[in-house]
């Protein structure tokens, strides 16, 4: 545990509203009212909430792209004795956020971290989606290289706990369909524009989510809510040899390589990765 410097200020992570103003918390505006400087994700956003509130602060803007650089700048003036609000665009700062990387240095400095919180659009979108709740994995969003990505859906393809991922409007049909090949068809609640002027709740299945948005553009922030994978059932003599037959007579039958295998994998409960090198193997040879 790091001893925190005596004489500096604090660094206050402050929750804003994920899109309705008068979520504001009374405790969160009398920080920004008190702190020194506020660090922002974006300065536009940040000073149009502090216009609604009545105040002027200096601000520094603190992004993915210039994290290490005024990272350091915005600990320096806290060590010199200066409090600052460190706030993202909307919600939580540092969950799924760039403030990570400076509450962590903020505490390996020995500078005070302290939280203001609010709201969370993956909580609140949990709390209103009727999927089960007791249980969840935050996975923000998904990677944009197509390996990455894959990977990280392969990894979470057997996590029973219910999954939620953030989504621009921009990029949900392809997140849907990716999700569905890796997924299989579960029930996930998609919820657009919380708090906000528009804001939709629909619970439905991975394909009719899919089928909508593909005929209707896509409009807003996004956040789903998927079930978690089905409890496995015991599976009767199931080799890999077994399941990779059950791929070849579905691929016989026209089924894609990679349909054909998340088949066998849900038949058998080897991982689908198995069954497609196990395939290629075989093709290789």
């Amino acid at each position: 545990m790091s001893e925190q410097q005596t004489g500096c200020g604090t660094l206050y992570v402050v929750a804003t509203p994920i899109g309705n103003l008068g979520d504001l918390t009374p405790r969160a505006a009398e920080t920004f009212a008190k702190v020194d400087f506020v660090a922002a994700e974006d300065t536009r956003v940040t000073l149009r909430l502090l216009n609604h509130l009545g105040l002027k602060k200096p601000m520094i803007s603190y992004y993915e792209h210039n994290l290490r650089q005024r990272g350091q700048i915005i600990l320096d003036r806290i060590l010199a004795g200066e409090s600052c609000a460190l706030c993202s665009d909307a919600g939580m700062p540092a969950v799924s956020d760039p403030g990570e990387l400076l509450v962590t240095d903020a505490l390996a400095q020995g500078i005070p971290v302290v939280p203001v919180p609010a709201a969370s659009a993956a909580v609140t979108a949990l709390a209103v989606s009727g999927q089960p709740t007791g249980r969840f994995c935050f996975e923000g969003f998904l990677p944009m290289n197509r390996r990455q990505r894959r990977e990280r859906l392969e990894e979470t393809r057997t996590e029973r706990r219910t999954l939620i991922f953030y989504e621009a409007p921009h990029k949900l049909t392809s997140t849907l369909a990716d999700l569905l090949e890796s997924f299989g068809d579960r029930s996930v609640t998609l919820c657009r524009e919380l708090t906000k002027l528009h804001e939709q709740i629909w619970k439905t299945t991975l394909s009719e989510a899919l089928a909508y948005y593909t005929e209707n553009t896509p409009k807003g922030e996004f956040v789903l809510v998927i079930a978690g994978a089905p409890e496995p059932q015991p599976q009767e003599d199931w080799t890999l040899e077994r399941a990779l037959d059950l791929a070849r007579r579905r691929m016989a039958e026209g089924a894609a390589a990679s349909a054909a295998c998340r088949e066998a994998a849900a038949a058998s409960g080897f991982a689908k990765s198995e069954i497609y090198r196990a395939l290629a193997s075989e093709k290789e040879e």
